[in-house]
């Protein structure tokens, strides 16, 4: 495997812009030629963690890779900026990498036409919003042929900007404001920006999440209904937010029962779905 770290703002200075330095760690697997695999393209995933766009989490990051590439997946996790770094900060980070792995498919062996991005909680909202805005104005001034995905997986994600079922926290780290206007609700919430062309989904949340209420994954599973588009909902009864992978591996072990073990089945129906959308075999 191709473990390197990568910032974007030594291939796009204006990402370097106030401090910012957007780092990318990529999981690249070896094609092996003992399996005459020396050419082929792999799906990839651009895996953005959580962290109310107040950090990036470690736990949503490389723990989250290492089973996407053992499922086949090339992995690139985006570690973007937060705190005072105001949308459209995150969104051209990602516009920024997709235009690197465009730069680099024989290098990194990418299959362009399997490219899904992966958020958890804020990182969800970023996915989310990526899938749904890839193309909008504020990418399109400095990313003029933006790049969009095929799918998103979105874990207990943050979705809409409505402040009475909003994570609220995240879209005043977002706007730099605590009050939103009409306009920056519809902006930001991402089930009012899918349309017809919005990407296929993976969706799961749990029931108990107080954090990001459970409406969140509801209300985008509904709008992707009304567009028909295909989708996977999982709503797992018990364990609160941010469980990542529901195992040893990411929870401390007062965190760990029959619920989270019940809840990490997510990453093995992940797996299934992505071998049903034809991205791995």
């Amino acid at each position: 495997m191709r473990h390197n770290e990568i910032h974007l703002k030594d291939y796009y200075d204006f990402l370097g812009k106030n401090g910012a330095d957007p780092t990318v760690y990529t999981y690249l697997p070896y094609n092996m030629s003992e399996m005459n695999w020396e050419n082929i393209k792999r799906p990839t995933v651009v895996l953005c963690p959580g962290g109310g766009y107040k950090m990036c989490s470690q736990r949503e990051a490389e723990p989250i890779a290492l089973p996407l590439t053992a499922m086949g997946f090339n992995v690139f996790v985006i570690i973007y900026s937060v705190k005072d770094k105001t949308f459209p900060t995150q969104l051209l980070e990602v516009a920024g990498l997709m235009e690197l792995i465009y730069k680099n498919v024989d290098e990194w062996n990418v299959d362009t036409e399997k490219i899904a991005i992966m958020g958890f909680s804020a990182g969800g909202h970023l996915a989310a919003h990526y899938s749904n805005a890839y193309d909008c104005a504020e990418v399109r001034e400095l990313f003029p042929e933006s790049k969009g995905v095929s799918a998103s997986v979105l874990c207990y994600p943050v979705i809409t900007a409505e402040p009475d079922k909003a994570h609220n926290g995240s879209f005043n780290m977002l706007t730099g404001t605590t009050q939103r206007t009409p306009e920056q609700i519809d902006k930001f919430s991402c089930d009012r920006l899918v349309t017809d062309k919005t990407p296929p989904a993976f969706i799961w949340t749990t029931a108990e999440d107080v954090g990001v209420p459970t409406v969140n994954s509801l209300m985008y599973a509904t709008a992707l209904s009304n567009h028909k588009i295909p989708y996977e909902l999982h709503i797992f009864p018990f364990v609160g937010h941010g469980s990542a992978t529901s195992d040893w591996t990411t929870l401390k072990d007062e965190r760990l029962n029959e619920k989270t073990d019940y809840n990490a089945v997510w990453l093995q129906e992940l797996k299934n779905w992505f071998k049903l959308m034809k991205f791995t075999k």
